[in-house]
């Protein structure tokens, strides 16, 4: 899958069993004391991100390397498995590990890292000018009113729509549904998203739930709310649409590649996915849909819906002792030459606001979910904003898709989800 290790999803993160050995985490967790007290150190620094399948971060680190010599930095490539990412990184900082210099981190950890107190707070001399980024980017990194990363990749999910048999995109749920008729026609499924028992599950399920006006925890990052009449509309939703065959029974297998493949393949109408499909449908020699599809924001109840929000941060470990050359690391990625070319080069949604309305960018027919994307990440919202992530999303995946595959009605669904929810968040 093209660029995965910088997507979105993560796993269930070690599920349960993680989340519990990190539910009684506080303010003092993690070791902090240890902390590198030393705020100008510069030298050598490892970057640490998932697998770098295109080549494109080794080159941006080329570029530095070439600017700072004496500074330079060694990337430290992960597996390509998220879940697996943040096992990784919750060692290396349990072991107090100052070779971990930068990490990339996942918009859903960064509460868990910095209630942990393993990421450097961005203030004071590490403070970082947030009024070019993108302000939910900024928000998702943040943390009790505290910047705890730099914003480096966004996403927000799009709805993927045959252009040429659907003559105007759907901008509500019902109209969506009535378009299922043309799938019919065409003997092809209607709508599919990520719907396989894993983070994917947890990013559809929230966009159904807040879409409908629910959330799924209270801003304490701690008390479940998701057991409300809100939430049972968003999930009946998809729930439904399942029952009845609209988003076809294979579906329920659906990670983002498998609803690609299927949408490029011609089996699908509508497809909610990311932004790095849109150059994959458009090129892919097995694509059978190139020029005959485009995208619009998702839908809702009653218009544009709440896209959930995706991407990864860069996160500065406080056992570093080398935090001035981090800093200026963070900057550089963040900067418009290394954001324009990721954009171009790996369709990362870049974090600066300025490049969604640059001229060139929107005329580049590469580029043509730019403007749609830019739609979605207006109305994006977070996934649940917890220090205990790995648990409460272990919750959602769980029961949605129990909800889903019909295996629970939606209400008992929702209040299982309640209680696990509420479980994990007090250890």
């Amino acid at each position: 899958m093209e660029n995965r290790a910088r997507r979105p999803l993560v796993a269930a993160a070690g599920a349960l069993a993680l989340a519990l050995a990190l539910g009684a985490c506080g303010s003092s967790g993690g070791g902090g004391g240890s902390a590198s007290k030393d705020e100008s150190g510069r030298g050598p620094i490892t970057y640490v991100q998932g697998k770098d399948n295109t080549g494109d971060v080794k080159n941006i680190i080329a570029k530095w390397n070439a600017l700072h010599p004496d500074q330079k930095v060694t990337l430290k490539e992960q597996s390509d498995q998220a879940d697996q990412q943040h096992d990784d990184l919750v060692q290396h900082f349990k072991a107090q590990d100052p070779s971990y210099d930068v990490v990339s981190v996942d918009v859903v950890w960064t509460p868990e890292f910095a209630a942990q107190n393993w990421l450097q707070p961005l203030t004071d001399k590490f403070a970082l000018d947030t009024a070019p980024l993108l302000k939910v980017a900024v928000d998702a990194a943040t943390y009790q009113g505290k910047l705890y990363a730099a914003p480096m990749a966004s996403d927000g999910g799009m709805l993927y729509y045959r252009k040429d048999l659907v003559p105007k995109p759907p901008s509500t749920w019902s109209e969506l549904l009535a378009d299922c008729k043309i799938a019919q026609a065409h003997h092809m499924g209607c709508y599919a998203g990520q719907f396989a028992k894993y983070e994917g599950l947890t990013v559809n399920a929230s966009e159904a739930i807040n879409a409908a006006g629910g959330e799924i925890v209270k801003s304490d990052g701690k008390t479940a709310d998701v057991d409300t009449p809100q939430a049972v509309k968003g999930l009946s939703f998809l729930a439904d649409a399942y029952k009845n065959g609209d988003i076809p029974k294979e579906a329920i297998t659906y990670q983002e590649e498998q609803g690609r493949q299927a949408f490029e393949a011609g089996k699908l109408l509508f497809l909610r996915n990311w932004s790095y499909v849109y150059n994959l449908a458009s090129t892919d020699g097995s694509s059978v849909v190139k020029d005959k599809f485009a995208v619009a924001p998702e839908p809702g109840p009653n218009g544009i819906g709440a896209s959930t929000l995706g991407g990864h941060s860069l996160g500065m470990s406080v056992y570093s002792k080398h935090k001035a050359t981090a800093l200026d690391f963070m900057k550089f990625y963040e900067s418009s030459d290394i954001q324009h070319e990721l954009l171009i080069k790996e369709s990362n949604a870049p974090v600066l606001k300025s490049l969604y309305s640059d001229p060139a960018l929107l005329a580049n027919p590469k580029l043509g979910y730019l403007k749609t994307l830019g739609e979605s990440l207006a109305s994006a919202k977070s996934r649940p904003v917890t220090p205990f992530y790995p648990g409460v999303t272990a919750a959602i995946e769980e029961n949605a898709y129990a909800a889903i595959k019909g295996s629970k009605p939606v209400s008992q669904a929702l209040k299982d989800m309640q209680a696990a929810i509420n479980s994990a968040t007090n250890g």
